[in-house]
């Protein structure tokens, strides 16, 4: 299994996740659950509207964390990178397809973005945290 594959299943099975972001000298956070793997990186989406997304421009790097099974949390530091092109916004769509209520592939408002330079720490009270570098 690759790492990203690890760490995308561990983000789907908690269902929601919190991505944190720096509005000027403010940290920014708020839940999210539309994850995809697209050409074996990790994508999540948002809209070109929201503060959320302003911020990721000013400022690209973001960090995630959720719990997840067994008393187990993920802490992921990483840069998001903006992907403008059509077929990856139509994967994740199509991955998440509650999406499709709010957003369309092709709406103009649609963003996706994947993780770059990312560290994955997934630890525990119980045992020594596991790094996942991808």
């Amino acid at each position: 299994m690759s790492a990203v594959q690890e760490i995308f299943d561990y983000l789907k099975a908690s269902k929601l996740f919190y991505l944190a972001t720096v509005e000027g000298d403010q940290p920014r956070v708020r839940p999210m659950g539309a994850i995809d793997v697209f050409e074996d990186r990790l994508y999540f989406q948002t809209g070109n509207i929201k503060n959320v997304f302003q911020q990721m421009k000013a400022n690209p790097k973001v960090e995630i964390c959720t719990m997840g099974p067994e008393g187990t949390w993920i802490r992921i530091q990483a840069n998001a990178i903006q992907d403008d092109r059509l077929e990856a916004r139509e994967h994740m769509m199509d991955a998440n397809p509650g999406l499709k209520n709010r957003y369309a592939a092709d709406d103009g408002i649609c963003e996706v973005l994947y993780l770059e330079n990312a560290k994955a720490v997934i630890a525990s009270f119980t045992a020594e945290p596991k790094v996942i570098e991808f």
